[in-house]
């Protein structure tokens, strides 16, 4: 009988992160932190770490950041922060430090490169040669796993800030620092309660705004499509768990988006386009299976 590997992880997100430790795939105990400046945050993350080092050492350990970061180990700066709006988190070395604190294999990749891995390995992805994962949430983040690898390039995926071809009559400028009316800046968490004028929880499934929500998601789901023809995309985070009938419209925006181009894309767009199988779930097993593959010497 095979016995899983005890490894750490570490979901590192816009709002909350979550330490975890798991044999495989069974996540044993998960801890919610915060993620305030980075020194609370990961004080509070080195704490948990270190009491549940004492019990068990891990064989090794998973980063699952948001980005954007540098994951490409031939960089002097492999493991940091890169530009990003939450404040006083660029430049901070997450990977390094960890590594140092457990001298274990360490994995470090985008939460989204992360999560589409683990529905590649255990979720509705699972024998697909080419999926997406995206989380809408705080931000807007796509992962992509091609032959059951992350993709990784000069950096890794940045699909949430491509530009989106407007809905006509929405005036609405964008939320996003760098870029204003990007995918991101149009439909994420802070966009929606600028759209709304309240928190985006409370603005209700009747407002229009949706409609250009809809729209937008639809437009990023079909440059998916053309880019990369991913044989599924996932759709996770706090918004997509919250309103599932937001999938169904922004389907049939990507259908339509697409015009008559891929025939055989409508009859398929339910099987191609759905809520990620893990839910909940996906962020933190994807922090498992990025220590699943530093251990195996595949991961970054």
């Amino acid at each position: 009988m095979t016995i899983a590997p005890h490894v750490f992880g570490l979901e590192l997100g816009g709002t909350k992160c979550v330490a975890l430790r798991a044999d495989g795939d069974a996540i044993l105990e998960s801890v919610r932190i915060p993620t305030d400046d980075p020194g609370t945050t990961l004080d509070a993350v080195d704490a948990v770490f270190d009491g549940w080092r004492r019990e068990r050492v891990p064989a090794a350990l998973g980063i699952a950041s948001f980005g954007p970061i540098a994951v490409d180990r031939g960089r002097s700066d492999w493991g940091f922060v890169l530009t990003t709006p939450k404040p006083g988190w660029a430049g901070t070395d997450i990977a390094g430090r960890y590594r140092r604190l457990l001298d274990v294999p360490t994995g470090f990749d985008t939460d989204v490169n992360a999560a589409a891995l683990a529905e590649a390995l255990w979720g509705g992805a699972a024998g697909t040669s080419c999926n997406a994962y995206i989380t809408l949430g705080t931000g807007i983040g796509v992962g992509l796993v091609v032959n059951g690898a992350p993709v990784h390039g000069r950096m890794h995926p940045e699909f949430g800030h491509l530009k989106a071809r407007r809905m006509a009559g929405d005036r609405f400028p964008g939320a996003c620092a760098f870029h204003g009316d990007c995918i991101e800046g149009l439909i994420s968490g802070p966009a929606l309660a600028a759209r709304g004028g309240m928190r985006g929880e409370m603005v209700p499934d009747d407002h229009p705004m949706w409609d250009g929500v809809a729209h937008d998601l639809g437009e990023l789901l079909a440059a998916l499509i053309l880019a990369v023809s991913p044989e599924r995309i996932a759709l996770g985070g706090g918004i997509a768990c919250a309103r599932p009938w937001l999938v169904a419209r922004s389907r049939r925006a990507a259908v339509a988006s697409l015009g008559s181009y891929l025939p055989d894309v409508p009859g398929d767009i339910d099987a191609i386009v759905d809520v990620a199988t893990l839910g909940d779930k996906a962020g933190p097993l994807g922090a498992v299976a990025v220590a699943m593959a530093a251990l195996s010497g595949s991961g970054g």
